[in-house]
């Protein structure tokens, strides 16, 4: 069977909510990556790309009208290069990948670029239409994160609870504590810490120029949300999503903005151009699950993953799960019979230090975890995460050496 392998990628800084990167449109974040992936690959003939597939959770406001051939365009790419935009909401970084992997297994293409792309700071406002003629009523919404313009016979039937109230839907069904939460978002912390001092996260981003005003801009190369916080002030914050509750602002992915761009290619063209690939895509696996216990979802997918491949948990060496919440982190590994503090789950923290652009993430756990692999001269990885309205989606790495 033909191989896809992951060769090469980047990504921005990321951003807080209205922080570093909230001047930028979202297509010119994706079109800077996918620039400087072209820039680092010279040997690589850029007008042979077969695709351009970008995840992209929001797709309300500038990142409307397939943000993915936007970027492409803005990016320099040819523009015969095809761009298509995956929506599978959290999880559409990482399934932009699986697709992108599918089609060169598939033997229907040597070069893609995948990856994924949100801002959230600057998710627009919406208005629906009037119902009915002349109605004196309207409503607005926040296009940021969360329900919208919701079917009743969705609330009917599945209820419309929000992310946090998933989150703490899964620590009162799965037994999660709340200092198990704050132990496991301050081992984000730290060890996002330490990776940016190391420069370990450093290898991944490359940087941004953002303007400043009409002529100034800055530069932005690090990541903006980690923080330096302790089990004390995490303890002390508030629960705001439901009385008596377990879940904070504290012990919860963050509100972001950035992009990726990864490189998959196959055993011809990695020969053709002199490639070195970081990883090959071994396979993904999609489940669904209650939307009201979202936050499970890794669960079932992985399990699905895993067993189709044949692959024991035991047998891998990363494991990246994007932390959405503490709570359903915590839940996800004690399911799987993985002890939260394992050193090889997320080695260089996790979104509760770095952050959740929804469209970007998925791809970012696929580069963090590809690089990784290197790092530790190791032969598995696992990229996995929960998705709103109730899934899990899974991706498995292996070495290409």
């Amino acid at each position: 069977m033909p191989a896809a392998y992951l060769v090469a990628g980047v990504r921005t800084p990321f951003g807080r909510y209205a922080g570093a990167l909230a001047p930028v449109r979202p297509d010119d974040l994706a079109a800077h990556v996918i620039r400087e992936l072209v820039a680092r690959h010279p040997s690589v003939d850029w007008d042979a790309v077969d695709d351009v597939v970008l995840g992209c959770a929001n797709q309300a406001g500038e990142d409307n009208r397939n943000v993915a051939r936007m970027a492409a365009l803005l990016a320099g790419l040819p523009t015969r290069t095809s761009g298509t935009t995956v929506n599978r909401l959290c999880g559409s970084g990482l399934d932009a990948v699986a697709i992108a992997a599918r089609s060169v297994v598939a033997g229907e293409a040597d070069l893609v670029v995948a990856g994924g792309v949100e801002s959230m700071s600057r998710a627009p406002f919406v208005l629906p239409k009037a119902a009915t003629a002349y109605a004196r009523t309207a409503e607005i919404h926040d296009t940021t994160i969360g329900w919208r313009l919701v079917n009743p016979l969705m609330r009917a039937g599945w209820g419309t609870d929000s992310m946090p109230e998933t989150a703490e839907n899964v620590a009162a069904e799965y037994g999660v504590e709340r200092a198990a939460q704050d132990a496991f978002a301050l081992r984000s912390q730290q060890r996002a810490a330490q990776a940016q001092a190391s420069g370990r996260l450093a290898t991944e981003i490359v940087p941004i120029e953002v303007p400043q005003g009409r002529r100034d801009t800055v530069t932005v190369s690090v990541d903006e949300h980690p923080r330096q916080t302790s089990l004390e002030k995490l303890a002390a914050l508030p629960t705001p999503f439901r009385a008596g509750g377990t879940v904070t602002a504290g012990n919860s992915s963050g509100v972001n903005d950035g992009a990726v761009a990864l490189l998959v290619a196959s055993d011809a063209a990695v020969r053709r151009y002199g490639l070195t690939p970081l990883a090959r895509v071994a396979g993904a696996a999609t489940a669904g699950v209650e939307p009201r216990v979202m936050g499970i979802g890794p669960v079932p997918a992985t399990r699905r993953l895993l067993g189709r491949l044949g692959v024991e948990l035991s047998e891998v060496d990363v494991v990246e799960l994007n932390e959405a919440f503490a709570a359903q982190a915590v839940a996800v590994l004690r399911e799987l019979g993985l002890p939260a503090e394992a050193e090889h789950v997320n080695p260089n923290g996790g979104a509760i230090a770095l952050g959740h652009p929804l469209g970007a993430s998925g791809a970012r756990l696929a580069l963090t975890a590809a690089l990784e692999l290197g790092v530790r001269d190791a032969d598995r990885a696992l990229c996995t995460m929960c998705i709103g309205v109730g899934q899990g989606i899974s991706l498995l790495l292996e070495s290409a050496s």
